[in-house]
């Protein structure tokens, strides 16, 4: 299969470096094997959407020399996709209703299967989970290595829609994923261990498996990834290439000083034409000081 991959912020800000940090390897994994790199916005969740945002994503993506290689793929386009689903869930008995609030389950870091057996008022606020079995969930992951989860004694039963309606990220990304025929996830170590829900959810769909790599995340100086969450500042387009040989250091490409008074173009050539995911093999996160 050939290869596509993809980069799939959430327009809840704008670009972080973590998040131009993503951005930066998945594009190079993709372009050093002559692959196809597609951006989809994340958008679902409309609560969290901040207004310019997506905009801002996009402009700053052009800045730094990240183009895709289709029309850009809006979730919030492809509602009916993600309910289809839903449906079959339903109808095949894969799914079921749970009214638990997230403070009664606060001291569960496993659901426990209330509802999965309780008559749930259908008008009633609730969520639907998926139903899991004791399978073991193994992967190989091309920076982070080997991986094997008990699927329901590890994760339980999670939601593929929330509470307000909203198609829940596990879900919402096998679906995407398969639509748009990805064959390659590039990502952030923080979304590891989203993998073996997904993995999980494609069996069940029928739908075949991309391949894995999650590359580790930045951190600040107290340990922290850099989120929107912790208030990362938002990427200056001032000097593009100044940032992106900083980027290119932090993912242990050991860019040549030369290189830092070069156009963004060159410096993304240099990238795609170097590029090597293996120094950064069993790392979780890289502290964004340190250079």
């Amino acid at each position: 299969m050939s290869y596509i991959g993809r980069f799939a912020p959430s327009p809840t800000g704008p670009l972080h470096l973590g998040s131009l940090y993503a951005a930066l390897a998945s594009f190079l994994h993709a372009k050093a094997q002559q692959g196809k790199w597609l951006l989809r916005i994340d958008d679902l969740d409309t609560f969290r959407n901040v207004a310019g945002a997506t905009q801002s994503i996009i402009d700053s993506l052009q800045v730094y020399g990240l183009y895709w290689d289709a029309p850009i793929f809006y979730q919030n386009q492809h509602l009916t996709s993600y309910h289809t689903v839903i449906k079959q869930f339903l109808e095949q008995n894969l799914a079921y209703p749970c009214s638990c609030s997230r403070k009664s389950l606060a001291k569960q870091p496993i659901y426990p299967g209330y509802c999965l057996k309780k008559q749930i008022d259908a008008d009633a606020a609730h969520s639907l989970r998926i139903k899991t079995s004791d399978i073991k969930i193994c992967f190989e992951d091309e920076i982070q290595g080997q991986h094997q989860h008990s699927l329901s004694a590890q994760h339980g039963d999670f939601i593929v829609k929330r509470k307000d309606n909203i198609i829940a990220y596990q879900l919402a990304v096998v679906v995407d994923d398969f639509r748009q025929n990805i064959s390659h996830v590039v990502r952030g170590f923080d979304l590891l261990d989203s993998t073996p829900k997904q993995l999980f959810l494609q069996k069940i769909l029928g739908y075949p498996s991309p391949a894995y790599c999650h590359i580790p995340v930045l951190i600040d100086q107290q340990g922290i990834k850099l989120s929107k969450q912790t208030f990362a500042q938002a990427i200056s387009l001032d000097n593009p290439e100044q940032t992106l040989y900083l980027l290119l250091t932090l993912l242990k490409q050991n860019p040549p000083a030369n290189l830092k008074t070069t156009s963004v173009e060159n410096m993304i050539q240099w990238g795609i034409k170097n590029w090597h995911p293996s120094p950064l093999k069993k790392l979780r996160a890289i502290n964004q000081g340190i250079y």
